[in-house]
């Protein structure tokens, strides 16, 4: 029986596990591995909502064990750190607690065929002082850390009392791309309903100061300038301070230090400025990478140097044609990479050739909290975009959510689960308070 490993349970890689689970596992015609070095899955453009506290990840996550046993695929707990192509294996470094205590030991993992889907990490392009004052907004665990500081220093804004600015602090995020922008949204709504819940001497609009810093021309510099614009004027009613075309050159702990000479006082840095894929993938074991640690493939998914083992997602970069972009590294990409995936290797398994990948743009939705959601629709009409915003542009932001969830868990769980969301919400404080 052939052996199918995937390494890395994001939206691709779990969508295609589960999918090959159907496929391949249920009727035993191939063994399917997930790997992930965490137990539990979020949909990662949700995660700007976990830091801001709008959203509990412990509500909305699922359990990779739960589902490979629902999907007939097995789940592994461990993170890659290396391969082995001359005798097919991963291998994955030993899994240590919170006490420092081993849980399980180094492993590799044999394979047939391999997919890797690690996705990115925070690009903080060597910047002095980022790794260290910085919050990398790029898994929960971070969204959650961030979501503790910004709780603690309300309370201490809350402590100082009134008077005027000792109490004020700033955030300040690094990186005018969707999380970025959709981060200073929720902060500023998730402070407001924060003072409504006992802290009468913290005013989110004079004890809290929110700003962006990027270094393109704009905002949101890879989608339409027109969303821009649009994101950006309502940006500036909720007064948050934008600054573009300013190139961050240190962080410290006092704050952010621009190449123009402009500083800006911080107590919360975020870095949402720049992507890569994790370090250990540059070149590894003789596999092509680009100089973002991306594994080169073919338009079959397929690495330049190894058939036997593909990428997608984050951690690929791959060709749209002549003259073109790389698949740009956005969630429709990874599930349009998961679905043809998914048939790439049931047609491998018969002996057949491989389809090409051919990405498909359908737009892109920026949601603003409860402020707005704006964004373009792609092909929906001959030619053009169509610009959305307001409730519709909205709905289709919580639909995308909805469609992964339903890729992986089901129509009818995912209904359940909207129920309970629903349930949820009416019982519970709007925002996670701790």
């Amino acid at each position: 029986m052939q052996n199918i490993v995937i390494v890395g349970g994001g939206a691709g890689g779990l969508e295609l596990a589960v999918r090959l689970g159907k496929k391949l596992g249920k009727p035993q015609k191939a063994r399917i591995t997930l790997i992930d070095a965490a137990s539990t899955h979020v949909w990662k453009p949700l995660l700007h909502q976990v830091a801001a506290g709008t959203l509990d990840s412990h509500a909305d996550e699922l359990e990779y064990f739960a589902l490979a046993r629902k999907h007939h695929f097995e789940f592994r707990l461990g993170r890659m750190d290396g391969l082995l192509r001359a005798q097919k294996q991963v291998t994955l470094a030993a899994s240590i607690d919170e006490d420092g205590v081993e849980v399980l030991p180094r492993q590799t993992i044999a394979y047939d065929q391999l997919v890797i889907a690690l996705g990115s990490q925070t690009n903080d392009f060597g910047t002095p002082g980022a790794r260290e004052h910085c919050v990398m907004l790029d898994t929960p665990v971070a969204a959650e850390r961030f979501h503790r500081r910004l709780i603690n220093s309300c309370l201490r804004a809350q402590a100082q009392g009134k008077a005027a600015g000792e109490g004020r602090f700033t955030v300040t995020i690094i990186g005018g791309g969707a999380t970025g922008v959709e981060l200073s949204a929720e902060l500023h709504m998730t402070t407001k309903i924060l003072s409504s819940y006992g802290l009468r001497n913290f005013d989110p609009e004079k004890d809290l100061k929110i700003v962006i810093v990027d270094a393109s021309p704009r905002l949101l510099q890879a989608l339409p300038e027109r969303l821009s614009t649009a994101v950006a004027l309502e940006l500036r009613k909720l007064d948050i301070e934008i600054h573009t075309n300013e190139k961050v050159v240190e962080i410290s702990k006092e704050g952010v230090k621009m190449a123009s000479g402009t500083f800006i006082p911080s107590s919360i840095v975020v870095w949402a400025a720049g992507i890569k894929a994790p370090d250990f993938l540059k070149d590894i074991d003789g596999l092509e990478t680009n100089r973002g640690n991306q594994l080169v493939v073919q338009r079959t998914l397929q690495t330049t140097r190894d058939p036997a083992i593909f990428a997608m997602g984050d951690c690929a970069a791959c060709s749209q044609g002549e003259g073109k972009p790389l698949v740009p590294p956005r969630a429709q990409s990874a599930h349009q990479q998961a679905s043809m995936m998914a048939k790439s290797l049931v047609r491998l398994l018969q002996g057949k050739s491989l389809p090409e990948f051919t990405y498909k743009d359908y737009g892109s939705l920026v949601s603003l909290g409860d402020y707005s959601t704006i964004g373009s629709l792609m092909g929906a009409i001959a030619s053009g975009s169509v610009f959305i915003e307001g409730y519709i542009a909205k709905w289709m932001y919580w639909w995308l959510h909805k469609h992964h969830q339903i890729a992986v868990n089901g129509a009818f769980h995912t209904w359940l689960t909207t129920w309970a969301e629903t349930i949820n919400w009416a019982k519970n404080p709007r925002i996670k308070l701790h």
